[in-house]
């Protein structure tokens, strides 16, 4: 049998783990630092949940996991986090509003196979279900902001309004039905570039005068307040462009600055207000790194009743962990930060190491009783920054020998000072 992954998915190495479970954490950190509580729900879910009309979309269920269970009952992997979280408002409705939850878990999607795309990928997602508020986008946009200034990379904030969007399209004289494939197109405006745009709207038989007409709003320049006053003149519904003026006000008592973006358009029908990107500013990942917005239908749509108005984003694990491993040449291979070297000293040597994980310090230790050189070959190859020595000599003196593997250093301690060490 030879051995193999199934299509679309990956193993992950222990360095490429410990760095994913580095950044899910901090951003876990500053969820929580804005009040947002976990949850979990099941990888999977009735197929009738997932293929409601409300929920994925008919492109999503096309790639959705679908089985069987041995009652006969339809079953389907999840293929996002918000289907679950519109499912588990509805079950149950005496939620505390607004619900403000945050989750991380994977998802699956049998869709073709090709590069950096995969059939199971980690999602993290932050939402905020029953404000009708701005001051709720200003706060997300606040928590992105920290989120990546934790992971130490600069991140440039994107923001547009799809209802200002809208009212820019019935300006350019563009007909109902056809304003979705419109923004469709927009959307594709920062990766494929204006060319490619141009082109695909005259496929969609839009007049040239109109085109000419949108493109030149598209490329309205100046900082966020000349935009609003530039738009202000052109546009006679102003709901959207009003919404984005607050915004920016409220973002000062942030002292953050976002990029309004009147050509950012979030191709995804759902979207009923404000959008949001965030791009890092340096290094080669040039897709968004985080990115989602205002939806204030789709989990009233999905369960046939009541108003929850809802925010939410996403955060591109896979994304930023590609920015990370740019930053950095080295990646930990472990969490252990000593290794306990023992030289006939095996009984005491594991006591020794007892007292060190009883402090919380993470440990690991020889237990196949190598000797010094390859115990030293081993923790070198391992990246681990502390190695122990303990023998019969160090006993006698209630003495251990620490040997900084980055330095050479080395150090004769007892098991107090040896921990307050550590703990540095």
């Amino acid at each position: 049998m030879e051995l193999q992954l199934p299509k679309g998915t990956r193993d992950f190495s222990p360095e490429e783990k410990i760095l994913r479970d580095k950044i899910v954490n901090a951003l876990k950190e500053i969820f929580e630092l804005y009040g947002f509580v976990p949850l979990e729900t099941p990888i999977l879910e009735r197929f009738d949940v997932l293929s409601s009309k409300y929920a994925g979309g008919a492109e999503i269920l096309k790639e959705t996991f679908k089985l069987r269970d041995q009652g006969n009952r339809e079953l389907g992997l999840r293929y996002d986090l918000t289907v679950p979280l519109a499912r588990y408002v509805g079950m149950y409705p005496a939620i505390k509003m607004p619900f403000k939850r945050y989750q991380t878990g994977e998802v699956f999607r049998d869709g073709p196979v090709a590069s950096a795309r995969y059939r199971q990928f980690l999602q993290c997602d932050v939402d905020v279900v029953g404000s009708s508020s701005m001051a709720t986008e200003a706060e997300v946009i606040t928590l992105i902001n920290a989120a990546f200034s934790k992971l130490n990379l600069k991140v440039k904030i994107k923001a547009n309004n799809r209802k200002l969007l809208n009212s820019v399209l019935v300006y350019c004289g563009i007909e109902k039905e056809m304003q979705e494939p419109v923004i469709i197109s927009i959307d594709k405006l920062e990766k494929y570039g204006m060319t490619v745009v141009k082109n695909e709207l005259k496929e969609q038989k839009i007049e040239e005068t109109k085109i000419s007409k949108l493109i030149d709003i598209l490329n309205i320049a100046g900082n966020n307040d000349e935009k609003i006053s530039q738009l202000k003149k052109i546009l006679k519904d102003s709901g959207g462009l009003d919404e984005m003026g607050q915004l920016i006000s409220l973002l000062r008592n942030t002292n953050i600055e976002i990029d309004f973006d009147v050509s950012l358009a979030r191709g995804l029908s759902y979207y009923t207000g404000v959008v949001i990107e965030a791009f890092l500013s340096n290094g080669s990942v040039k897709s968004a790194v985080c990115a989602g917005g205002r939806y204030d239908k789709i989990i009233s749509s999905f369960l046939g009743k009541g108003d929850y108005p809802a925010v939410g984003v996403s955060f591109g694990v896979d994304r930023i962990y590609d920015a990370l491993i740019e930053k950095q040449e080295i990646k930990r291979k472990t969490s252990t930060k000593v290794y306990i070297i023992p030289i006939k000293t095996l009984n005491e040597s594991m006591k020794i190491a007892q007292k060190l994980r009883d402090a919380g310090i993470n440990t690991d230790i020889d237990l196949m009783e190598k000797g010094p050189s390859k115990n030293l070959e081993y923790a070198n190859s391992l990246g681990i920054p502390f190695v122990a020595f303990v023998g019969k000599k160090e006993l006698e003196e209630n003495k251990i020998k620490l040997r900084d593997m980055g330095s050479g250093k080395e150090v004769f301690l007892d098991i107090e000072e040896l921990i307050a060490r550590l703990k540095d």
